[in-house]
């Protein structure tokens, strides 16, 4: 049985992300506009606390390639550990997959998060509606 009262990471399917990259990342859109078009063939995880799932983030593979998408942590728990908690996770799930590069799109406002686990910013800023964004990578 799962202890849920200390933070997991479980492996989810698509539909279940989308209450959570909604109310985290697109609160105004739809939320239709939370879906990747490739989601059906993603692999997709969440962290559960007490039964609820308070994080999320999907993995698109291709080769010895993954993208971070859609990775969110409901704001009432952001700032203890519970991101860091899921991106270790997913990179020690990406090694044992012989994955050995992992990119992703980052909020401006993220980089501080992902620069602590030795992700590099490339190039210049780019912006999704109003939202600013870098590419980032790790090699794994």
């Amino acid at each position: 049985m799962l202890n849920t009262t200390i933070p997991q990471v479980i492996k989810l399917n698509w539909q279940q992300t989308i209450p959570v990259r909604h109310q985290v990342l697109w609160p105004n859109e739809a939320p239709e506009f939370c879906q990747v078009e490739s989601d059906a063939e993603a692999l997709h995880f969440g962290v559960i606390l007490n039964e609820k799932i308070i994080c999320v983030a999907s993995l698109y593979l291709e080769k010895n390639t993954a993208r971070l998408r859609k990775f969110a942590t409901l704001e009432h728990y952001q700032g203890r550990g519970i991101g860091s908690l899921m991106l270790n996770y997913l990179i020690d799930a990406l090694k044992m997959l012989d994955i050995n590069y992992l990119w992703f799109d980052a909020r401006a406002s993220a980089l501080p998060f992902y620069q602590r686990f030795g992700c590099t910013q490339s190039g210049d800023i780019f912006y999704k509606n109003t939202v600013a964004y870098y590419k980032m990578h790790i090699h794994l």
